[in-house]
């Protein structure tokens, strides 16, 4: 009686294991939501406009910060109303919000480029942002992103290409090859679906 219990006992082990080891493929979309939060990334998905502007006021006042940065006049139809105290000083110390260029799928990264941090260094600037994006900009791979920042801006292609992928500003990386420029953030994602 044991040996059949054993026997059956461990065919379904066999089974479990076998369903944990099969590779999961998960759609663009969930794939990057996945990665970005596996690396410490605060996503909120938001279906209207008005839930931005409602996740706006609650970061705020969960991280009791009084003063939001942001350099992209587009933004201010999000905070105009609300009576949040802005300053465009970007080398400023308070929540940076603004755009980006993509949502990398493949590694949960944001991508950013002059057209959103001048021509500054993410690890100069503030350790908290407050990040705008829609569903349209995610994307499969960095391949896939230079792409897209190539056919967006043909003329005019913007510098200072960097991305964020560590959303945990006291993690020290070890990769040598990032020495000196830690690019770790405390980011807020607030992506609007737009499909």
């Amino acid at each position: 009686m044991n040996f059949f219990k054993k026997l059956f006992v461990s065919s379904d082990k066999t089974k479990d294991e076998e369903i944990k080891s099969q590779p999961v493929s998960l759609s663009i979309d969930d794939a990057f939501v996945h990665n970005f939060i596996k690396f410490g990334g605060k996503f909120l998905y938001c279906t209207k406009k008005e839930d931005i502007t409602n996740n706006i006021l609650n970061i705020l006042e969960e991280n009791d910060w009084n003063i939001i940065t942001y350099t992209n006049e587009n933004l201010s139809q999000f905070i105009a109303s609300t009576g949040i105290k802005i300053t465009n000083d970007i080398h400023s110390k308070n929540p940076f919000f603004t755009t980006c260029e993509q949502l990398i799928a493949e590694n949960g990264s944001v991508l950013f480029t002059s057209k959103q941090i001048e021509d500054k260094r993410l690890s100069t600037l503030t350790n908290d942002f407050i990040v705008f994006a829609t569903t349209s900009q995610i994307v499969k791979n960095m391949g896939d992103s230079l792409t897209a920042i190539k056919s967006k801006y043909k003329n005019n292609l913007p510098t200072n290409i960097s991305s964020i992928k560590n959303y945990d500003p006291t993690k020290v990386d070890d990769n040598f090859l990032s020495y000196g420029s830690c690019n770790s953030k405390n980011l807020y994602l607030l992506l609007l679906e737009d499909l």
